[in-house]
């Protein structure tokens, strides 16, 4: 296991963050932190609903390409970053192992815990194959992937998303930066489609996601000593035609003042004022095409589902 962050650094970040949002205007918080175990639990119960398709759309794409992916690419090296569980993964590392070309893989994750958790089960799961972790963020520490030949790097479930454009530019760039030529991006991506079906996978019936998005404030009463009541937060989940993304908020239901002990510092919400947890863009294909493109990467497939919901889309380090 390599650490690249341990938790004196993630601590560092939330302070960072939270302080950096709070006295923001509008206010805002980054999506990372929904997910402690409780919201990881909670985002497994999301994907699981009947209004949230991207993750059982994604996964019957692989289901239906990982042996073509394994064909094209004769992968050596996978790396997934943002692995969580590797779940989805194994459709992946069965059709490379089966093809016979794979010898590592290699998930990055900021959750130690996680990791761990993944390499022990994928290790026995596949006694022939070299399975490390690595500890770290993907947008702060692409430069120290581990080498390898003829590598992969998988980026699915959408989370491309959740990175605005000047992010993504960034994001890909680096990329591209730490990858040889020819190597390989396997990037999953949700794509433009009705708000009437878009909407609801972001604001379910059942109110699992609200209990994920209030699930930042629980992380920051804990970890920084706060006091938000959570109930006095409702979930809002709103699609954005300029920017073509989802856009999750929080809004006050009434005036109030919140305390962050450990900041040594009070927030005052309005009643009715919003703060922004997260944006999910969705994408179209030729300009996702473009994104890669200006980021040195050639797109050169493109699978999708009957209803071109979701698209995987896989893609090369040109030549330069």
């Amino acid at each position: 296991m390599i650490k690249l962050i341990d938790d004196r650094d993630l601590a560092r970040s939330l302070r960072s963050d939270v302080r950096a949002g709070l006295t923001a205007s509008p206010k805002q918080l980054p999506p990372k932190w929904f997910y402690d175990a409780r919201g990881s639990e909670l985002f497994e119960e999301i994907t699981r609903l009947p209004e949230y398709y991207p993750t059982r759309t994604e996964r019957a794409i692989l289901t239906l390409r990982a042996p073509e992916i394994a064909r094209i690419t004769d992968a050596k090296t996978l790396v997934e970053l943002g692995s969580g569980s590797s779940e989805k993964t194994r459709l992946l590392l069965d059709a490379m192992v089966g093809r016979g070309t794979l010898g590592a893989f290699v998930p990055l994750d900021v959750s130690e815990a996680a990791l761990e958790a993944a390499v022990e089960t994928l290790g026995h799961a596949y006694p022939g194959l070299s399975v490390s972790g690595v500890v770290g963020d993907f947008g702060r520490h692409l430069q120290h992937l581990p080498d390898g030949d003829n590598r992969v790097v998988a980026f699915l479930g959408g989370t491309i998303g959740n990175l605005e454009p000047a992010e993504r530019a960034a994001f890909l760039s680096g990329l591209r930066a730490v990858l040889r030529d020819g190597e390989w991006l396997l990037l999953g991506a949700d794509l433009v489609k009705d708000p009437g079906v878009l909407v609801p996978a972001y604001d379910d019936a059942a109110g699992v996601t609200a209990d994920f998005n209030r699930n930042v404030l629980r992380v920051i009463n804990r970890e920084l000593d706060a006091d938000f009541d959570e109930s006095a937060f409702e979930h809002v989940a709103v699609w954005a035609d300029g920017p073509e993304w989802i856009e999750m908020r929080l809004r006050s239901r009434v005036a109030q003042t919140v305390r962050v002990s450990a900041l040594d510092m009070t927030v005052d919400f309005t009643d009715g004022e919003e703060m922004l947890t997260e944006v999910s863009a969705k994408f179209r294909r030729e300009g996702l095409t473009a994104e890669l493109s200006e980021a040195g990467f050639e797109l050169r497939h493109w699978w999708t589902d009957p209803q071109s919901w979701f698209g995987v889309a896989l893609a090369r380090a040109a030549h330069r």
